[in-house]
């Protein structure tokens, strides 16, 4: 099929179905190797397959003149734990071939950008040896979230770190798991604050100590944002025993039945509507033989609630894990400097979690509270962040992401400037999430003021700005999904928009801000 027949002919869907079938993505690594080697042009096709090992073309906005094809790099940070050696290891990546810049994901990953195809050798080289990868992306199963404190936490339900790293070694670079319909995304939580967001997992296990003392896990399936917008289903509970292989079973049965003609309809969530819940569990248990106990609708902790932020307690007594906010996840100018420091004082490394904060591991108590200061002199850190700081989220946005419309992590990071000045004794907790495009990287959905990125017209002219969607909230069977108003804002506009919010919820007789906006919009949508 010549090139141009392929264009008229082919859908979305057939041609990423014709690529992973001449060519699966995990054996595109020796044509990256060759490519770096060589400096050839890449073949389009193979740069589809690049997205297997973490690789993504990035948008030339901040290019200038510079013609270069640079990629966004995706290092996949199994159970969001790093050592301070591989931290380190990490910061000279960063340093020497992405020029400084590294963000946290909410797969509790972190994203390089302006690599070069020449440096990937190189760097792939260095992370093999400090146990890194960057197996994370493509039709496959993504990064298993799971607590930051898994194993740690003296108040977890559960350690489930086990479970992860099994799962994790099944599905790593097995060829039977490799060209699924989309994306699979699973969570493992032992927390008890249950901070993995299951309710929008393809597939999750929570930890639920129940009444006999006996801890059994939820299972919740179908869950999902942007295109597959969707609550998960509770289905019951099984034993810890029964999650790997409940997982292979659920992941095959997508992959057998799951659709390949629309992308846009091609996730779990879509393949569970299709076939209602009873449906879908008969053929689950044809192929699994695992019984399930009835979810009983159990309280789990609001998505607000769910925060591992300042000193926490672990189980070993003489030590302490230390949470602290990362305004949109973006660390590339205190990744060295957070190293460097964090191994000087000798602890176990850092953890990342899925609202792309970060939790200091393994510090001894007698240097709690001079690490603590350390790290709010030399790199701005600070264990008792603004409520804007703790619950603001934000994509990668225009600057790097081709699929954006607007420009996110500055935007964001000068947002909780400004509200953290003009309201520095607020208390609520508000969760923000900024995005570029309607794809929802961020998590606009499940929070208080979601931006979606669109174009806005001013006057004559359209230019780059957000949709508001309000009052999402994740909380176990009463979870919903923001709700969309006819607002849209220019990034000037937006800081000015909350703060007006706040200044009338503090005005109005409402105790909570999401009861306030939910109020404000259902109100104004029916004038």
């Amino acid at each position: 099929m010549t090139l141009q027949e392929k264009e008229v002919k082919e859908t979305k869907a057939q041609r990423v179905e014709r690529i992973k079938k001449e060519k699966d993505g995990l054996d595109v690594l020796a044509d990256i190797l060759r490519y770096a080697k060589t400096g050839e042009e890449v073949d389009p096709e193979d740069i589809d397959r690049f997205k297997w090992y973490g690789l993504y073309t990035q948008n030339k906005n901040l290019q200038g003149d510079d013609t270069k094809t640079y990629y966004m790099l995706r290092i996949k940070i199994e159970q969001g734990f790093l050592t301070t050696d591989q931290l380190l290891e990490v910061a000279k990546i960063s340093k020497e071939f992405a020029r400084d810049t590294a963000d946290v994901t909410t797969r509790q990953d972190i994203q390089l950008h302006w690599v070069d195809i020449k440096d990937l050798p190189e760097i792939f080289l260095r992370l093999e040896k400090v146990g890194l990868n960057t197996f994370s992306a493509g039709d496959r199963p993504r990064n298993i979230v799971s607590c930051p404190v898994n194993g740690s936490d003296a108040n977890e339900i559960e350690d489930v770190r086990d479970v992860v790293q099994e799962l994790n070694d099944l599905y790593r670079l097995n060829h039977e798991f490799s060209n699924l319909p989309r994306k699979f995304k699973i969570g493992v939580g032992g927390c008890n604050k249950h901070c993995i967001s299951h309710e929008v997992q393809d597939l999750s296990f929570t930890a639920v100590k129940k009444d006999n003392g006996k801890v059994l896990f939820s299972v919740a399936i179908g869950g999902g944002q942007a295109s597959n917008k969707r609550i998960a289903s509770h289905i019951g509970y099984i034993q810890r025993k029964d999650i790997v292989p409940l997982t292979t079973a659920v992941i095959r049965l997508f992959n057998e039945h799951g659709r390949r003609d629309n992308r846009a309809k091609a996730r779990l969530g879509h393949l569970l509507e299709k076939w209602g819940e009873d449906r879908f569990l008969i053929e689950l248990s044809l192929l699994s033989d695992i019984s399930f106990q009835e979810f009983d609708n159990i309280d789990f902790t609001p998505y607000p609630r769910r925060s591992h932020f300042g000193v926490i307690a672990t189980k070993e007594k003489e030590y302490n894990n230390i949470g602290y906010a990362l305004t949109s996840g973006r660390i590339g100018t205190k990744i060295y400097k957070l190293a460097n420091t964090l191994q000087f004082y000798n602890v176990k490394g850092i953890a990342f979690t899925t609202t792309q904060n970060i939790i200091i591991i393994g510090v001894h108590k007698s240097i709690t509270n001079v690490l603590t200061e350390t790290l709010n002199e030399a790199v701005s850190l600070s264990t008792r962040p603004s409520v804007f700081q703790a619950r603001t989220l934000a994509c990668t946005g225009l600057n790097f992401c081709k699929l954006a419309i607007s420009e996110t992590k500055n935007l964001s990071i000068d947002l909780v400037k400004y509200l953290s000045k003009k309201f520095p004794d607020f208390i609520e907790p508000i969760s923000i999430s900024v995005n570029g495009c309607p794809n929802a990287c961020a998590h606009p959905h499940i929070v208080d003021l979601g931006f979606i990125g669109t174009m806005v017209k001013r006057g004559e002219q359209r230019v780059p700005g957000f949709n508001l969607v309000v009052g999402g909230c994740l909380s176990g069977v009463e979870s919903k999904f923001a709700i969309k108003t006819p607002v849209k804002v220019t990034p000037k506009e937006l800081p000015i928009l909350i703060e007006s919010f706040i200044l009338e919820y503090d005005k109005s007789l409402n105790t909570d801000f999401q009861t306030f906006i939910l109020e404000k919009y259902s109100n104004e949508s029916n004038i």
